[in-house]
Formats: C-alpha cells, sequence, structure tokens
C-alpha cells in the first residue's frame, strides 16, 4: 500500500484543479500576470492552458508553485472545488 506524501501540497490535486483554482482566484489576466505565459494571455482557457502545461515543465512548475503559494496555507488546500 502506497504512503501518504505528507511532505507533497500537491498530492492528490490534479493539474486541472490547479487551473481552475486558479484562474478562480486571480482571473486569466492576473494568472498571465503572474506567471507569463501566452495560454494565460492569449484567448485563454483551461484546456488549452492544460495542454500547454502537460508539455511544458518550467511553466507547469510555476504554476505549481503559484498554486502552492496562493493556496496551501489555506485550511481547504486540500479540498476540491465545488461545481
Amino acid at each position: 500500500m502506497p504512503e501518504k506524501q505528507a511532505n507533497n501540497p500537491l498530492h492528490g490535486i490534479t493539474l486541472e484543479t490547479v487551473v481552475v483554482r486558479l484562474q478562480e482566484h486571480y482571473g486569466w489576466e492576473g494568472l498571465s500576470q503572474r506567471v507569463n505565459i501566452n495560454c494565460f494571455k492569449s484567448d485563454p482557457s483551461v484546456k488549452s492552458s492544460l495542454k500547454f502545461l502537460r508539455r511544458t515543465q518550467w511553466a507547469r512548475d510555476q504554476v505549481e508553485a503559484l498554486y502552492v503559494a496562493t493556496f496551501a496555507a489555506w485550511p481547504y488546500a486540500q479540498e476540491t472545488p465545488q461545481r
């Protein structure tokens, strides 16, 4: 049985959840100001962002770091948004 990754704040959180929560928190313009990538600037969507971030590790690292910095201290950081 795999052990829980206690030191990994992103364990169990999908990339889609990361992008959606950041977009809801900052908006596309705010995201593009914090992470300078075109998928947040030019005709942004969750789908196009996920496609780019899955292929581009440096950009994914920046987005995941922003997520951790933004939400890791929040008590519901590990929860997924209710829709």
